[in-house]
């Protein structure tokens, strides 16, 4: 029989919504916990990179090969700084494409750290506690950092650039992927689309830019040879088609009614930002002057 009720979990997940703190990113991650429930693959929280439409089948596969695509960029055999690296399981998949002699994962959410300690110790990484806006390492002892759909919550993509410059030694390569504005909403249903998801999200107005803005803010700091990829059409298009298939099949029946109701209005808006041409997805490259 279908549960038509919240439990304490469900409603603890909103109390921490409501009262997100200081460390907003942080908060809503560990109200999510490790088992949420439209993530591509249990320990994945990005968006992946798809070939199809958003097929269950392909959702772990679309989670690593993202992963795979912005390693591959990193310097091999180098030192590799992992920046917001989730629940530790993209770090494996790091180390087995960019080998690097050391693996350095930074995570503002000791939590994740923690839960991820087995896939870190596979992946021979170190983990870390720390703010990507305040990178705990000295100047010039990095050859690469990766960040896998984290910027859009950091206090500043500014900040965050500056510390990768500063990190980064001459030709260090910076590989990350992000969520970006392509548009401010204009109309009200438009505006309240993205008020919503920047406050189930933990983020902060100043984490909207577009995809131009983000590559201007990583010149400003100092960084060179800066691309941008749009990719949305194939992460956001088949991740909202996976998210759909996942609240229709058996696993979301076993949730509260209540719950689902939820996450269907929220998918609601992110499908019309994405469908309105708001919410777009970026990789990005660049390297520190040699």
């Amino acid at each position: 029989m279908e549960r038509s009720t919240w439990t304490w979990a469900n409603a603890r997940h909103v109390v921490a919504l409501l009262r997100q703190g200081r460390n907003p990113a942080a908060t809503v991650y560990e109200s999510i916990g490790t088992d949420f429930f439209l993530a591509l693959a249990p320990g994945w929280l990005n968006l992946g990179l798809w070939e199809g439409d958003g097929d269950l089948e392909e959702a772990p596969v679309a989670a690593q090969r993202l992963v795979e695509t912005l390693a591959a960029q990193l310097p091999k055999g180098g030192v590799v700084l992992d920046v917001g690296n989730g629940l530790g399981v993209q770090d494996p998949v790091i180390a087995g494409v960019a080998r690097p002699r050391r693996l350095v994962a930074l995570n503002i959410t000791e939590s994740q750290l923690r839960t991820g300690g087995p896939e870190l110790e596979r992946a021979g990484a170190a983990g870390v506690v720390g703010d990507a806006c305040r990178i705990p390492l000295a100047d010039g002892s990095v050859d690469g950092v990766i960040s896998v759909e984290a910027a859009f919550h950091f206090r500043s993509r500014a900040a965050f650039f500056e510390e990768v410059r500063r990190v980064l030694r001459p030709g260090g390569v910076l590989t990350m992927s992000d969520v970006a504005t392509a548009r401010l909403p204009r109309t009200p249903g438009e505006m309240l689309a993205g008020l919503t998801q920047i406050r189930v999200w933990g983020l902060r107005r100043g984490s909207v830019a577009s995809p131009a803005r983000i590559a201007s803010l990583a010149r400003r700091a100092g960084l060179d040879d800066v691309t941008v990829g749009v990719v949305g059409d194939r992460v956001i298009a088949p991740a909202l088609a996976f998210a759909r298939r996942r609240l229709s099949d058996g696993r979301s029946r076993g949730m509260p009614a209540s719950l689902r109701l939820a996450a269907a209005a929220m998918l609601r808006a992110v499908e019309l930002l994405w469908r309105r041409g708001i919410v777009e997805y970026v990789l990005l490259r660049a390297s520190a002057p040699n």
